[in-house]
């Protein structure tokens, strides 16, 4: 069974820091691409990062210089460290992961809540 689970979420004042965490299990982590997605209330889900098999990332214009990808395929796990965060920035924000093929297999995480608020 697989399983992605989201940690590290919570309330934090503007210009504050976090660092999300997913921990995935039942897959065979270093085959697939990781990337964290976000979802406001009233907004589409919305890419926020991924970071490849080879460890090449890629971010949304919006979060660039302040959120920074990365992953330990030993402990199965990618991060999200966000730094210098804005009230636009509040979001549940969900794992993902994605294995090339065909069909393509991807998965996603139930999500941790950022609220970002004075």
């Amino acid at each position: 069974q697989v399983q992605l689970v989201e940690s590290g979420g919570g309330l934090v004042q503007p210009g504050g820091s976090l660092r999300l965490s997913c921990a995935a299990s039942g897959i065979i982590f270093s085959f697939y691409h990781m990337g964290w997605y976000r979802q406001a209330p009233g907004n589409e889900r919305e890419l926020v990062a991924r970071i490849f098999r080879a460890g090449d990332t890629y971010y949304v214009d919006s979060v660039k210089g302040r959120f920074t990808i990365s992953r330990d395929n030993a402990k199965n796990t990618v991060y999200l460290q966000i730094d210098s965060l804005k009230p636009e920035d509040t979001a549940n924000y969900y794992c993902h992961a994605r294995k090339s093929g065909s069909p393509p297999q991807e998965y996603w995480g139930q999500g941790t809540q950022v609220t970002v608020s004075s």
